[in-house]
């Protein structure tokens, strides 16, 4: 059943989860005023699944049940499902900044290849459970919280040797009916209002970490889950012309000492197969990552075309604003094109489903997370410094100012002041302001920190098959073709370069005059 984005707000009051949110207890999440930014905008992906314009893209047919779902509870199957997943993750974000829906996308599909993995290799049955548990999240069109990345503690140390072990969440019991857990997952996506949460590892393991190899689904109010959150955007604030309505929350979720059924425990001590689901989600969620801040980029791109045109620009004539939005545009486009090429050349899996190729997915995301700042920096550029200097917005309905500042802050005659205001006060909330700084963050560590995707880039490219080719071109002689310079060494004549005697050589270090033989 695909529900309605108002359907899954009235959904949240089936759980009683415990959760804070700026010291104070939050005792209805969905009225929650500080959550509904971040409410709404995972609201998006319901309603839009609904609209016959957007059908194609936000639904699928779950070829495991043969039902049609949610693209962002969907396994994806093939190349056009992946160019499907990442057209919508960029339909949703652009309309509310981060859609946050994909994670669930990503976490089950990386499950579904590391479940299947897992049974393979030591004869378990988590496959099948996690397929049951895959139908279930999906007739009910549920939204999971993906409780991956753990406090870590002392991270020159590895999960089995921290001080504290409860930095990691780890397996501290194992019992007939299923396994208790403790810990501390540091940063999920939004914890607060999700309906349940997948825990999973965050890094590879070895044999001294076998606890800490857990995966498991546990609803969003199971006792001894406390969630410690922040505000979703920036609610209740005027000037947050778009985060007010949408944004993000984050959360600290502590796990005590709480009991999983083991029909929810997708992976228990597999260090392995634990290593394996990092990655995997990893590229998926990279991938994934690359439509979510295209969208942010179309946001961009356009409400910097609006500010020029208030501000009485034209790019055809002003060569400086053109050329740094077509360097806006290059840069969305150009890491979208990597997720292009991902889906494109994907991997098809042992499970029956495929992954975004790694190399593809890395680049176009190591690609947005380090030049957001670039992005950010051009909106700047062709919007002005109106952006940060205007005043508030209660100056707007100002009887004593607001008809000084209509006339002395218009730009373009024909485009009414509080237009311009309007764009300049949109572009400064997602570059410069609270939430412009969030975007920055998310997009440089989310989904791991470039360096770990550079490490992808490096794995799983192959530079040993360049390095052959060039030695096969070298050994073959090809580079030799009677081109001046073209010669290779030992073959700048028919028979070869001829070495000099040694006495010879030596005569010639010594600084002895050469003769006519010489």
């Amino acid at each position: 059943m695909l529900m309605t984005a108002g359907e899954y707000r009235e959904s949240l009051r089936r759980y009683t989860p415990r959760v804070f949110v700026d010291g104070r207890r939050v005792d209805s999440v969905a009225d929650e005023p500080a959550l509904a930014p971040g409410i709404n905008a995972i609201g998006i992906t319901y309603d839009f699944a609904l609209r016959d314009e957007h059908r194609v893209l936000m639904t699928a047919q779950q070829a495991t049940s043969g039902k049609t779902v949610n693209r962002m509870l969907h396994i994806d199957g093939s190349s056009t499902d992946l160019l499907y997943k990442l057209e919508a993750v960029r339909l949703v974000c652009r309309e509310s900044g981060c859609a946050q829906r994909y994670l669930s996308h990503d976490a089950l599909n990386a499950l579904f290849q590391a479940t299947r993995l897992a049974d393979d290799a030591h004869g378990t049955d988590y496959h099948p459970r996690f397929i049951t548990y895959l139908h279930r999240v999906q007739d009910e069109d549920l939204t999971l919280g993906v409780a991956m990345t753990d406090a870590k503690g002392d991270r020159s140390l590895r999960p089995g040797r921290q001080a504290n072990p409860d930095s990691y969440v780890h397996i501290k019991e194992r019992r007939a009916d299923g396994i208790v857990i403790r810990g501390n997952k540091a940063i999920v996506t939004g914890a607060p209002y999700v309906h349940e949460l997948l825990v999973m590892p965050c890094r590879t393991m070895t044999a001294d970490d076998t606890p800490f190899a857990v995966c498991c689904a546990v609803p969003i109010d199971a006792p001894g889950i406390t969630i410690v959150a922040r505000p979703a955007g920036r609610p209740g604030e005027r000037a947050a012309v778009f985060s007010a309505r949408y944004g993000q929350s984050t959360g600290v979720v502590i796990f005590d000492d709480v009991f999983v059924p083991w029909e929810r425990v997708f992976l228990a001590g597999k260090t392995a197969e634990g290593g394996y689901l990092t990655t995997t989600y990893a590229t998926h969620h990279r991938h994934s990552c690359i439509g979510a801040r295209a969208g942010f980029g179309d946001l961009l791109i356009g409400a910097g075309a609006l500010m020029i045109e208030a501000n009485g620009l034209d790019p055809a004539r002003h060569g400086h604003i053109r050329d740094a939005m077509v360097e806006l545009i290059t840069i969305t486009e150009g890491f979208f094109a990597c997720g292009v090429a991902a889906s494109v050349y994907a991997t098809p899996d042992p499970a029956g489903s495929v992954q975004p190729d790694a190399v593809f997915a890395n680049i176009g995301k190591l690609l947005l997370a380090t030049k957001i700042y670039d992005m950010q920096r051009l909106a700047h550029y062709v919007s002005g410094g109106l952006i940060v200097a205007l005043p508030g917005p209660e100056e707007d309905h100002n009887p004593e100012t607001a008809a000084s500042l209509s006339a002395v802050l218009a730009g373009r005659p024909d485009i009414p002041a509080g237009e311009r205001l309007q764009v300049a006060r949109l572009i400064e909330d997602l570059t410069a302001s609270y939430q412009g700084g969030w975007y920055s963050v998310i997009s440089l560590h989310g989904g791991g920190s470039p360096e770990a995707m550079k490490r992808e880039i490096w794995r799983n490219y192959p530079v040993a098959e360049k390095a052959k080719t060039v030695e096969r071109l070298l050994d073959r002689g090809l580079l030799a073709d009677g081109r001046p310079g073209a010669a290779q060494p030992g073959r700048c004549c028919v028979t070869g370069c001829q070495v000099p005697p040694v006495a010879e050589s030596s005569a010639l270090i010594s600084g002895e005059p050469a003769t006519a033989a010489d």
